[in-house]
């Protein structure tokens, strides 16, 4: 199977999705394999939503619309344009997943696939419905996948390379573990914006966006702000009530039950405006309905701690602050090139 073929089966794999951006998929009888895995892949959505509460449709929906963009010829072309994959030797590489947001885990079992080696893949317990599915419908549209695709319950065994996903706490015993494999392992990251105070109305309410899609489990959510000395929160307030129905969620409204009882008992100032609290705090990873934020002097001296801290950080959401920053309301829109931790994936496929 040359590399030609195996984006030619991505390529039809982001076509089948596309039926499943909206609300209630829509069948377009022009997709291979269809009638096959239609109704099936609706099945799968249900099931994926019944067993973590987390995984809302809107949510499924959202991750299934940028796989669907994703996914196209020019951008899979673009992507792989500086690579060579002339000498690639198949090798077994296995990808231990998370499972925060639905098919977090689908990029590394991408550059595995595209890069033309063999996956062998360990999911989280909790998105265990959807990736096994569109694994056969690759297989389907490209035979020559068969056998290059294997997913595990039980301890990883036979494979040559490992990008393992995980907390701090598992990094640990990933790093022993696998210390005599090639791998990647990734490690707790939080995404930050830096305010000015000269934002806009639009930029602040995409900035809501990147603070509320996924309810905030995603690295590439913005967890904390860092915003200058007497900045007033009343704009960003107006500007993220758009997401104030995300209260009416049971899991969401029970942690900002929680969180803010806890906050309440234990004295802390804070902010809040019924569905989001706002509690200045140097750490990064908040908790779920809560933002964090840090005041800095000068932009420079910011700059300078967010390059010492970058080891946890993911995305930096700005305007004009950074070369790497991410547009507000981007973080969840990631293109294929954009590699967690900032580490180049299929560079690391090439060279094992």
């Amino acid at each position: 199977m040359d590399l030609q073929q195996r984006i030619n089966a991505f390529i039809k794999l982001g076509g089948f999705l596309q039926q499943f951006q909206n609300n209630e998929p829509v069948k377009n009888n022009k997709v291979e394999a269809n009638d096959l895995f239609f109704d099936g892949f609706k099945h799968q959505i249900k099931l994926a939503q019944e067993s973590n509460g987390w995984f809302s449709k809107k949510n499924i929906e959202f991750t299934l619309l940028n796989w669907s963009k994703a996914l196209k010829e020019n951008n899979i072309s673009n992507w792989l344009s500086k690579y060579n994959f002339n000498n690639v030797n198949p090798q077994t590489v296995a990808v231990i997943m998370a499972g925060n947001i639905p098919l977090v885990g689908f990029h590394d079992f991408l550059c595995v696939l595209i890069s033309g080696h063999n996956v062998l893949v360990k999911q989280s317990s909790n998105d265990m419905h959807l990736l096994p599915f569109l694994a056969k419908y690759l297989e389907i549209v490209e035979p020559d996948f068969k056998g290059k695709i294997k997913f595990t319950e039980e301890k990883l065994e036979g494979f040559d390379a490992v990008i393992a996903t995980g907390s701090d706490n598992t990094a640990r015993y990933f790093e022993y573990y696998f210390k005599n494999k090639p791998s990647i392992i990734r490690k707790n990251r939080n995404s930050v914006a830096v305010l000015t105070g000269n934002e806009s109305t639009e930029q602040l309410e995409n900035l809501s966006d990147d603070i509320f899609r996924y309810y905030g489990l995603g690295c590439r959510n913005v967890s904390k702000l860092f915003v200058p000395k007497d900045y007033d929160f009343q704009p960003l307030f107006k500007a993220v009530y758009k997401w104030h129905p995300i209260i009416n969620e049971t899991k969401y409204a029970n942690n900002y039950d929680y969180n803010k009882a806890v906050y309440l008992m234990s004295e802390f100032d804070m902010l809040e405006n019924g569905f989001l609290m706002i509690k200045e705090d140097q750490s990064y990873a908040s908790p779920i309905a809560t933002l964090f934020y840090e005041f800095y002097n000068s932009t420079e001296e910011l700059k300078q701690k967010i390059s010492a801290e970058s080891d946890k950080i993911q995305c930096v959401v700005s305007q004009d602050f950074l070369d790497t920053e991410i547009p507000f309301g981007k973080t969840q829109n990631p293109e294929l090139y954009d590699y967690a931790d900032n580490v180049d994936t299929i560079e690391f496929l090439l060279e094992i």
